[in-house]
């Protein structure tokens, strides 16, 4: 009984699941009533793309965009990686700062990379699950290709680190209704981010600063990227260039950096 409820649609499907009956309903009914009946199934399909196509939303489930604990705090998250260039100046940069972030690495880089993965859990830094191999068409996925990504990545990190993720992040934030069952049934949540520099394609470390500490405060998640880094014209990578100002920032803020499960409430 436990796992079935586990495994329960969503309230955004079972929404939309009534909205599709009452629509047949209403057809079945009275056929002249064809005209509103279609305005309740394109609502509901407006519906469900609004949850997967904004990584913010709760429109699908729970979502963490901010920490719901940590006051002073903010976490600092890392995606894509681990990268064998830039992941390691990565580690020294925060190793310097004496700040801890949260890598949500993709599977089968980290199975590529261990010794760097293990680098990253030995120095106290959380690995979130970003999937196994962080496909662009995973918001597409049916239920079972969304689970055994999913499942996937966290045999893999498991594996490699001996550490078992709580955290999950679509991959580019997209995801679909399926989405939160498989999660459920993993026991991970899903996080995305309060603030984002857009480093993957912004090349300009200055503007990326910017969005990540414009209107900054308690409890932000921030977002960067060690895969996939956009590269400044001198071929730094922006997250290179980023980090040695950011961080000294935040502590000037007294904003300390903690992981997500670092950012968990404490339960009396």
């Amino acid at each position: 009984m436990e796992k079935l409820n586990r495994l329960l649609p969503t309230a955004c499907l079972k929404l939309c699941a009534v909205l599709h009956v009452a629509a047949v309903a209403a057809v079945v009914a009275n056929w002249r009533l064809w005209p509103w009946s279609l305005l309740l199934l394109v609502a509901s399909h407006v519906f469900l793309a609004l949850g997967s196509l904004l990584p913010r939303s709760r429109l699908l489930g729970p979502n963490w965009t901010r920490l719901p604990g940590g006051a002073g705090a903010v976490a600092l998250t890392i995606d894509d990686g681990p990268d064998p260039e830039v992941t390691p100046a990565v580690l020294d940069l925060l190793a310097r700062h004496q700040v801890h972030a949260t890598f949500f690495c993709i599977g089968d880089r980290v199975a590529r990379h261990p010794e760097l993965a293990r680098r990253i859990a030995r120095e106290g830094h959380e690995i979130g699950n970003h999937s196994e191999h962080h496909r662009y068409s995973f918001s597409l996925f049916g239920p079972a290709a969304m689970r055994r990504e999913i499942a996937l990545a966290q045999a893999s990190i498991q594996a490699v680190c001996q550490a078992v993720p709580r955290f999950f992040r679509a991959p580019a934030g997209l995801r679909n209704p399926f989405l939160q069952p498989c999660l459920t049934e993993l026991g991970l949540q899903l996080a995305s981010w309060t603030r984002r520099g857009y480093d993957t394609v912004n090349a300009d470390a200055e503007a990326v600063l910017e969005r990540l500490t414009r209107n900054l405060g308690a409890g932000d998640i921030l977002l960067l990227h060690d895969g996939r880094a956009a590269r400044a014209p001198d071929g730094t990578p922006v997250i290179l260039a980023v980090l040695p100002r950011l961080l000294p920032m935040l502590a000037s803020r007294r904003l300390r950096c903690v992981t997500l499960s670092e950012g968990l409430p404490v339960r009396p």
